[in-house]
């Protein structure tokens, strides 16, 4: 039989087991980072380290530029934008979709000729290169030159150099530069052209060479808070972005930081 003085002391015995339990953290805050393919390795990096600062968590999505402005155009729940050109971060601030005055350049990318790791092509781009040449039966692996920045660039690029015509039969177009990495990675094509970044953490290919920056308008990746969702965290991760921390992250990867 329970009497109220056992009651009491049992009820005692709880509540004192409670107060020796370790307080549970509250969840950290959530900031949904939409962010050009390019910078998947770098930003993966950066959240984790802004997670282990206490200040929130990161929830990335990544693919194309145009991609994901269109998909925040759509209503994606985005806090976050980052773009690999100039070009569809305009296309959201045209649509007033970008939070005013959270807009800046934060990195720097260049081009590269890649090739499969074991290739022993060689190649100096120079006006009228015999880019199809080299190519033979393949086909060169870009990002979609209709939307996907890096195809973009690339374009430009070869039209400057004359020899865009001699490839635009022979073009395997990928919906994001990753993809175009990937062709390239898996010896599904002899050459493709990528950020220098991307050639860099994949292990299956090389660089042939890097473009001269006078060949195509400087790649710049702007950044901003989407309009709405400038909530503390994501505020605060942008501000991190910036910090000396993920900079030094970002240069490992081979982007220029402003």
């Amino acid at each position: 039989m329970v009497t109220r003085r056992s009651f009491i002391s049992l009820a005692s015995f709880v509540f004192a087991a409670a107060l020796s339990l370790p307080a549970q953290a509250a969840p950290l805050p959530e900031v949904t980072v939409f962010a050009a393919a390019s910078t998947t390795d770098a930003i993966n990096e950066i959240g984790a380290l802004f997670e282990k600062s206490g200040q929130g968590k990161i929830v990335p999505s990544y693919a194309s530029s145009s991609t994901l402005a269109r998909q925040i155009e759509n209503g994606a729940p985005a806090q976050l934008f980052i773009s690999a050109d100039e070009k569809w971060a305009n296309y959201l601030d045209e649509k007033k979709l970008l939070s005013p005055g959270t807009r800046s350049v934060l990195l720097g990318n260049r081009l590269a000729l890649i090739a499969p790791k074991d290739s022993r092509v060689a190649l100096a781009i120079e006006p009228g290169f015999p880019l199809a040449a080299r190519l033979g039966d393949g086909r060169l692996s870009v990002g979609d030159p209709d939307h996907v920045p890096v195809g973009l660039y690339t374009k430009e690029a070869l039209e400057k150099l004359g020899v865009w015509k001699d490839v635009e039969g022979k073009l395997a177009r990928g919906d994001s530069v990753r993809a175009a990495l990937a062709y390239v990675g898996r010896g599904e094509c002899p050459l493709g052209i990528v950020y220098t970044t991307d050639a860099a953490v994949d292990p299956n290919v090389r660089i042939v060479t890097v473009f001269p920056e006078n060949t195509h308008t400087p790649i710049t990746y702007p950044v901003a808070l989407i309009k709405g969702q400038e909530t503390d965290a994501a505020r605060n991760f942008l501000a991190f972005l910036k910090s000396d921390a993920a900079k030094q992250v970002f240069e490992r990867y081979g982007f220029a930081t402003k």
